[in-house]
């Protein structure tokens, strides 16, 4: 039976067990956080400076699932100034960022101006107050293109200093700590019943 996890990555950690690559020996990978099954693997990414909620999976099958178009990933976005309600609104009809070269436009999604939220304290700081003021929005999208949130908030004019994903449609890190890892089998099969009938025996 096929198992799955969701887990609070921290910030400085890849979204991969293994490399190849000879500059990345010192890098921090997921497998120093848990024990998991060999055949596990991360359901999307997350950057390395980024933090938040991965969910892993040992079916290749699930990760397509989750990551279709369909399904919400919330992103709690601490931006460089105050950001004001015309650039939450030119956010939410789409912007124009920069994807392999060429220019894209994002499609239609979910924002809004929340309060600085209850998060574990990052493992390096951002800056301080002194270097001007900082706000947070809350960001919902269906699409995932490579660093997709961090070029639709520069877009606006407002640089992210501070990445977090809260949510991947039902599933949170509402009471996670940086790091910590649940296994989540049933919720995820119970939720994705179609996947989970194709298991293996």
């Amino acid at each position: 039976m096929h198992r799955h996890f969701k887990l609070y990555k921290p910030y400085g950690y890849l979204s991969q067990f293994i490399t190849n690559q000879k500059s990345a020996k010192k890098k921090k990978m997921l497998g120093e956080l848990y024990n998991f099954p060999k055949e596990t693997m991360s359901i999307g990414r997350l950057d390395e400076d980024s933090e938040g909620l991965l969910l892993l999976s040992t079916n290749g099958k699930m990760s397509y699932a989750v990551l279709s178009n369909s399904v919400e990933k919330e992103y709690y976005v601490q931006v460089d100034g105050v950001i004001t309600t015309e650039a939450i609104e030119q956010l939410k009809n789409g912007v124009e960022i920069g994807i392999q070269g060429k220019k894209y436009l994002t499609q239609p999604c979910k924002a809004k101006i929340i309060e600085p939220p209850t998060l574990p304290e990052r493992a390096k700081k951002i800056r301080d107050e002194r270097h001007g003021p900082t706000s947070w929005a809350s960001i919902t999208i269906t699409e995932g293109k490579f660093r997709q949130v961090k070029k639709m908030t520069a877009a606006v004019g407002f640089p992210t200093l501070r990445l977090v994903r809260y949510r991947v449609d039902k599933f949170t890190i509402e009471d996670m700590k940086a790091g910590e890892v649940r296994e989540i089998t049933s919720q995820l099969n119970d939720h994705f019943p179609e996947v989970a009938a194709q298991r293996e025996q």
